[in-house]
């Protein structure tokens, strides 16, 4: 326990964050079976939830490993026969697990330079390949089918590039630190926190559904200028949601949005990116969108501008959005005022956007229908599912009703309702 970036938080607090995750996170019931999902770095932490969930009652725990370091040598050698291929056997796995009612925990950490040496083609082929070969895994995640929880512990590599001004100590305790603030798991009732934060998210949720707003309209000093139409009956989330039994979990830690689905063919203006985006190992910085009638017309990045061709061309509906997501600048996170160089941190920080797949979660009685009666709503679908940063303390976000009456939603960043 007292090795690596162990050292810098104790025992019980580590305990805490990983009931945090079994608990709240996917909130595992009992005679249930957990995948753990980590790379062999995160072995302590993995193992440890793996003790709190067979203490929670799991009937089993499967922790499915993975290296890095190993997959940075599949990536550079392995030949392109295999990069386009996803295993059946690999898709097999998942499909019994889901049919024997698993609920899943993702373990993150970030390594900014270990693919650098990888062409982001052939990681984007890769990724192709296994979204299509575990389309109704992801699916049933979009839909909240099954429960599933996303968190982060920090790695040496990671914390040096978040602090890189101090010791590689200093820096792993700041993102220590940073992350369990982040995650509100860093009082003595970790458990109590995440319930009140996600009664703080009703109000809100609550606000914006009885309105149903026609349309959303971003701008700020930095260029935006976006208008995002709804469909009909839209449902903005966030928090804590439930699956299909209605089972509440949370499926990140942190979280501080509110998101819907915005209508696939009503995006019009221009979008352009406050934080790095992290995709496939590679860094995508400064860039912007144009959007005429919901499409992605025009794009540019000053770094990863082949990154981000990849990822818009992944397939059709990747050139859509699925998620508009309104984050305050107010959270815990946000004013940690960091860079996390990590989606799942930076997009907590700030209103953001998704491309891709729309969750069927977003639209009343969306669960329960066809992907064809989905589309015909307004939902966008698509093998690819990233979300990307563009709030900033001067964000504005209006809403507008039919007939033109507008309500302000935000201002300076942060919410005014």
């Amino acid at each position: 326990m007292n090795k690596g970036i162990y050292k810098f938080i104790s025992e019980a607090q580590l305990k805490k964050y990983a009931e945090l995750a079994v608990r709240a996170g996917v909130n595992l019931q009992k005679d249930q079976l957990l995948i753990i999902h980590s790379d062999i770095q995160n072995a302590t932490f993995a193992r440890l939830i793996q003790t709190v969930a067979y203490e929670v009652g799991a009937s089993n725990v499967v922790i499915d490993w993975t290296d890095e370091q190993s997959s940075k040598e599949f990536y550079l050698n392995a030949a392109d026969s295999v990069i386009d291929h996803f295993p059946d056997w690999q898709a097999a796995r998942f499909k019994e697990w889901d049919e024997a009612g698993a609920t899943y925990i993702h373990i993150i950490s970030e390594n900014l330079d270990v693919f650098k040496e990888v062409s982001p083609e052939r990681i984007s082929r890769f990724q192709k390949a296994s979204r299509t070969k575990l389309e109704s895994y992801y699916a049933k995640i979009m839909s909240h089918e099954i429960r599933w929880c996303l968190l982060a512990v920090p790695s040496f590599a990671w914390a040096t590039k978040v602090f890189p001004h101090v010791s590689e100590e200093e820096a792993v305790q700041s993102l220590w630190q940073a992350i369990l603030r982040g995650a509100r798991a860093d009082g003595t009732n970790t458990i109590k926190n995440w319930e009140n934060h996600d009664r703080a998210f009703e109000s809100r949720k609550t606000f914006l559904n009885d309105f149903q707003f026609d349309t959303l309209h971003f701008n700020n000093s930095r260029g935006t200028d976006l208008v995002i139409g709804m469909p009909n009956n839209h449902i903005f989330i966030g928090g804590g949601v439930r699956d299909k039994k209605g089972i509440p979990f949370f499926p990140n830690i942190p979280t501080e949005e509110i998101f819907t689905a915005p209508h696939k063919h009503k995006v019009n203006g221009k979008l352009v990116g406050t934080k790095p985006l992290i995709y496939g190992g590679s860094v995508v910085e400064e860039f912007y969108l144009i959007f005429k009638d919901g499409r992605i017309t025009d794009y540019y990045a000053a770094k990863g501008q082949g990154v981000l061709q990849n990822l818009i061309e992944t397939d059709e509906g990747s050139h859509y959005l699925g998620e508009i997501a309104l984050v305050s600048n107010k959270s815990p996170l946000a004013q940690e005022d960091i860079l996390f160089y990590n989606t799942l941190f930076d997009e907590n920080t700030s209103c953001h956007i998704g491309i891709g797949n729309a969750s069927p979660s977003n639209i009343k009685n969306g669960i329960d229908l066809s992907e064809e009666k989905l589309k015909a709503k307004g939902l966008n679908t698509s093998l690819l599912s990233v979300n990307m940063t563009f709030g900033t303390e001067d964000m504005k976000v209006v809403g507008i009703k039919e007939g033109g009456t507008e309500v302000l939603l935000m201002k300076d960043g942060d919410f005014q309702f």
